[in-house]
């Protein structure tokens, strides 16, 4: 079976259970540690893939293969589990032309008070909520010339394993598995509803696309070339996404990507990329 995007034997299995079974001392942290270590797995950057190898084992012990040590401390998820704090915004309906509001700001959240804000405004007007984020990822407030905020963006960590996109690209795993660090997803993308602007999405959706390149490199030491979304045809046409150029690949097949047995149904979803370099293909092929 595959999970996380490793092909995981009964050996391994038995080799996991063997290992907490051996070492009675150690925590959850050092027997992910130790199996990164062993089957060398790392990133790009050649840093072990903690948290990846963390979710590997609470998924198995989660399907009954194994039984994990005792927790040492709180669940690093337990931000999910945490009330949002709530934090003042103006309500007041803003209409009128994009021109009116311009120039706008783009701001990189960073500073708690704006990270406050940011998730207040997912959390409560996005319809899939803000469950935090995991690995490398980019959060941006968008603000009028009046210091209002309109919108809210998060990019994240690319899907694993899309057939359209892959194809897209033409990547086999290998490949994938060497460019993935490369491609980020739009994870969430929000106009607040008390906000109709004609062009606003699509314009927020350009700049943006012009600038998280460097956005990346400053924050992680490398550059994005793909960035990708899913939109949900049941809800969303993907109009601001094709209004800024991002190009259809194709659709998903309203399947999860741990369906095993082809049973878990998802609403279908729209996939949309958008290339940040003229190269992208062979950059993410060949590196």
């Amino acid at each position: 079976m595959v999970i996380q995007g490793r092909s995981i034997s009964q050996e391994d299995i038995e080799h996991i259970r063997d290992l907490i079974v051996c070492n009675p001392g150690w925590n959850r942290t050092r027997v992910s540690s130790e199996l990164c270590r062993e089957w060398g797995w790392v990133n790009h950057l050649g840093q072990m893939k903690d948290m990846a190898c963390r979710t590997l084992l609470l998924k198995l012990e989660g399907l009954g293969y194994l039984s994990l040590p005792k927790r040492q401390g709180p669940c690093p998820n337990a931000y999910r589990n945490r009330v949002i704090q709530d934090v003042f915004h103006d309500t007041r309906p803003i209409e009128g032309s994009l021109q009116e509001l311009t120039p706008l700001s783009i701001e990189v959240v960073k500073e708690k008070g704006c990270l406050a804000l940011f998730r207040c405004l997912i959390s409560r007007y996005h319809y899939l909520g803000y469950g935090g984020t995991v690995g490398e990822n980019m959060k941006y407030v968008v603000f009028d010339r009046a210091g209002r905020p309109l919108s809210c963006v998060l990019f994240g960590s690319a899907a694993w394993k899309v057939a359209c996109r892959d194809l897209y690209i033409g990547w086999d795993r290998g490949g994938r598995e060497g460019g993935l660090h490369l491609v980020t997803n739009n994870m969430r993308f929000l106009v607040l509803p008390w906000v109709r602007v004609p062009h606003l999405a699509s314009h927020v959706l350009g700049r943006i696309a012009r600038r998280i390149r460097e956005d990346w490199v400053k924050e992680y030491g490398h550059e994005v070339v793909l960035l990708e979304t899913f939109v949900d045809v049941s809800r969303f046409r993907g109009t601001c996404y094709q209004a800024a150029n991002w190009r259809y690949a194709g659709g998903t097949k309203g399947r999860t990507r741990n369906d095993r047995y082809n049973c878990i149904r998802v609403p279908a979803k729209d996939v949309y990329l958008y290339p940040l370099r003229s190269r992208f293909r062979e950059i993410l092929v060949h590196g």
